[in-house]
Formats: structure tokens, sequence, C-alpha cells
């Protein structure tokens, strides 16, 4: 593993912020650190980055405990915080060599570094303009490009899409997915589930402090149910009628209704299922303008492991 806990306890006065906490993130993964605000989420990643001691348990980060060792953590990770850092007057190549120099890498190397960098997050056309004038999402690839300088082996990134625009979030996931597959071990955090939708590998599901489930996305799914997700779209007026349908049926559960969109899940004993209940709605007079079956998306896994934990 290339970060573990081992009942990691963090107290802020009264407040427990870490309980307890059990967590293995793989080498090489892209491992989503999910759950509301509150948590957890930002006080594991700053135990993780040094820059937090926590009150029991134990910590490794590539081996290294970030208390007994922080310099040899601080090789191994780039941090990414929920803010950028503002530097007056400086341009993101000026931006990138002053970090560059922070982690004692060669005045002739520094230029080539920045150059490769820009190119790798899209900014190379922006290479001269002064880091106050860029957008809210170039700044956060700019951040990104800047935990990168050394080249770690991790990447710790704290909520990354926090407040960008549709596109500047399509524009990181595509990021964090391609430094994936470039073997490097990332970390993200999130509450907005969706954005973490597609590019990882593993997840972390954090809950008041706890950790509810972890491992594998498509693991965690099949263990949590074999249920399928419908999802339909129908005329406004009909989505009382089509209620009435799927409220009768013993086989359908978590009814969620939307601007003319119902979703649900039902018990999967096959395409018979989805035919037969896709039968049933038509012959009511229900009109379904589309009919989709999806598995599991991590909103609808993060509903469950909490609900589960919950109840118990």
């Amino acid at each position: 593993m290339m970060i573990s806990f081992c009942g990691v306890t963090k107290r802020y006065r009264s407040t427990v912020a870490l309980d307890g906490v059990d967590m293995s993130i793989p080498r090489g993964s892209v491992t989503g650190l999910v759950g509301p605000n509150g948590a957890g989420k930002t006080t594991s990643i700053l135990l993780i980055s040094t820059l937090l001691a926590r009150d029991e348990g134990k910590v490794e980060v590539g081996g290294l405990d970030p208390e007994m060792d922080a310099p040899g953590v601080r090789r191994l990770i780039g941090y990414m915080p929920d803010f950028f850092g503002v530097y007056q007057s400086l341009t993101a190549v000026e931006y990138l060599d002053f970090f560059a120099a922070s982690h004692g890498i060669a005045a002739t190397r520094r230029p080539g570094l920045a150059a490769d960098l820009l190119d790798l997050v899209g900014l190379s056309d922006k290479a001269e303009e002064d880091v106050n004038t860029l957008s809210r999402g170039m700044k956060q690839r700019l951040s990104l490009a800047r935990s990168l300088v050394h080249d770690p082996d991790i990447l710790v990134l704290d909520e990354p899409a926090a407040g960008l625009d549709p596109r500047a979030r399509v524009q990181l996931r595509e990021l964090i997915a391609e430094l994936g597959r470039m073997g490097k071990t990332v970390v993200v955090s999130s509450h907005v589930l969706t954005e973490l939708e597609g590019i990882c590998s593993d997840i972390v599901v954090m809950d008041e402090g706890r950790v509810a489930a972890q491992g594998q996305m498509e693991a965690i799914r099949a263990s949590l149910t074999s249920d399928r997700v419908i999802r339909m779209r129908l005329v406004d007026e009909d989505v009382d009628r089509a209620l009435a349908v799927l409220e009768a049926d013993s086989r359908v559960s978590g009814l969620a209704v939307e601007s003319g969109r119902i979703s649900f899940f039902l018990e999967d004993d096959g395409d018979a299922a989805s035919a037969e209940l896709l039968s049933q709605l038509v012959a009511s007079g229900v009109r379904v303008a589309e009919w989709r079956i999806d598995e599991l998306g991590l909103e609808e896994l993060f509903l469950r492991i909490t609900q589960d934990t919950t109840d118990q």
C-alpha cells in the first residue's frame, strides 16, 4: 500500500474529526476520498501531507511516518489544496520556476520543466501571463502543475473542482485521469461525487469521521447489491401514473423523481424483469420517452453505504 492509516484519531477540542480510521490506498491507484462536508476528508489529507499531527494511531506514506520524516514524505507527494495561493506580479512560468527552485531543482532545468508542465495542463499559451489574470479553472490547472514540479509519486488533491464551471471540470477530470495512466498514485477528495465518476479505480467513503467502505469500486458495487438502476424519462403528466405502478411492485426500491425523470432500483432477475416492468407501465398508459439500465453510480453507492452504517 502507498498510504495507510491504522486506528487514526484526530480531535479539534471537543470535536472528533477522525474516529479510529483504518484506511489503505493502493500504489498506482486513483482513489476518490468521498463524503459530505465534515466527514473527515480534509483532516485525512492534512495528515497525509505532513501539515497536521494525529492524536492516536499510525500513518504511513510510502513507508514513511509523516510526523517522523516530514521532509521524506514531502519529497514523495504533490499537494494541491482547495485554494490557489496568489503571488503578486508573477507570470505562470515564474510561478512554476519559484516552486521548482523551492524543491531544489537546478536553474538550468527549470525553464524546460515549466514548459513541459504548462503543456501537460494545457496552459502553454498563458506562460507569460500574470497569474492574477487567469480564470479560476486556469488557476486550478496551474496549481496542479505546481504540485508536479518535483515529479512526485503521490498526488493529493483537495476538492480540485470546487467552484469550476462545467468545461473546466471536464478538463480537470481528464488531467487527473491522465496522471493516473502515467502511474501516479492519486488521492482526490470531493463531496461532489459525480466529479469522481469514471476516473477512480478505488474509493474510500467517509462519513462522520469514520471509513464506511473502501476498496475497488467494482468490488464495492458488487458487494452492496446486484440490483440494477433504471432511469426513465416520461411525459410530465404521466409521472403520478408511473409512480402508482412502480410503488406497487415489490422489486422496486429507492424511487426518486425530478422534472419528468424517475430513477429507481430494480431487483436484478435478468432482462425479463426490466422488460416486464416496462410493459406494465406502457399498458397503464405511461408514455415512456427513455428507459435506461445502469449500474450503481457513485452517488447511489454512497447513499447505500451510509444508509447501511446508519442502520447498524
